[in-house]
């Protein structure tokens, strides 16, 4: 069979031939999350070089695989890495991968990522379940709709599924985790947020800042996805300390076992709803 013109189509085509039936739930892993794909059971995988369109992460701690298996018992399609603005990429590439998931069959997205701490409660190791987003032109304000076809005038009200959030933080306190909602600032990066920035974003009411999540977001929502989106809190903002790539690597390596508990609960609880 030929595969169709269209990038999207083409890249669920390709994943179709993989030969495991496409999970309704799909599952974004951030920066250092990865290694939990060697929990999946019954898994199939392929690099995202095979998939026509998908953009490759460049950065560490992102596989740049998408794998199909059963997380703690639950099927679920599995996205190991992203892409990024910082890596030069545009909003519309870096979100590229919800248009073929949508066009797979998946109907719920749960994102995950690395954020920095902004809300004076939040410690590395604490969850924030994404109730909303700020995309700051000068910061991130790149939108992915920008020169698309279908619906570019889309309302965000309610862009984080209220149902799923509560599951969420029920999943993760569940795990041992600490977790409550909040804000997600999006910058673009790579540099880390000057102490300037994150009194800003503080002051507008951000909780947690990062580099990824809102272009995904604002495209599955486009497709008409459910959507889920975790911040694991890896280190404070702005509070004078040197930080690395490297230490927020280890800081989600730390976390993984519980947060495999509470993903695999989550995930679940979405292919049930």
């Amino acid at each position: 069979m030929t595969p169709p013109d269209d990038p999207a189509q083409a890249a669920a085509h390709a994943i179709a031939a993989l030969g495991h039936p496409v999970p309704r739930v799909a599952l974004q892993l951030g920066s250092g999350f990865s290694p939990l794909v060697a929990t999946l059971k019954e898994a199939v995988s392929c690099s995202y070089a095979a998939l026509p369109g998908f953009p490759r992460p460049t950065v560490a701690g992102h596989a740049g695989q998408l794998v199909i298996g059963r997380l703690a018992g639950s099927p679920v399609l599995v996205l190991a890495g992203r892409a990024h603005l910082y890596e030069g990429y545009s909003a519309r590439e870096v979100a590229f991968p919800m248009r073929v998931l949508a066009q797979a069959g998946v109907t719920t997205v749960v994102l995950t990522n690395a954020a920095g701490a902004l809300a004076e409660d939040l410690q590395a190791g604490d969850v924030v379940v994404l109730r909303d987003h700020l995309n700051l032109p000068g910061f991130a304000g790149a939108n992915p709709l920008v020169g698309t076809l279908g619906e570019r005038f889309l309302a965000l009200h309610d862009a984080y599924d209220g149902a799923l959030r509560a599951a969420a933080q029920e999943a993760c306190r569940a795990a041992g985790l600490r977790a409550r909602e909040g804000v997600y600032a999006m910058v673009v990066g790579p540099s880390y947020e000057t102490p300037a920035e994150c009194h800003f974003l503080r002051r507008i009411g951000a909780d947690v800042v990062g580099m990824s999540t809102v272009p995904e977001v604002i495209v599955a929502r486009q497709q008409g996805l459910r959507i889920c989106a975790l911040s694991l809190v890896t280190n404070r903002c702005g509070d004078g300390n040197q930080l690395s790539h490297q230490e927020v690597l280890a800081a989600c390596q730390a976390a993984l076992p519980r947060l495999a508990v509470a993903l695999g609960s989550l995930v679940q609880r979405a292919g049930a709803a």
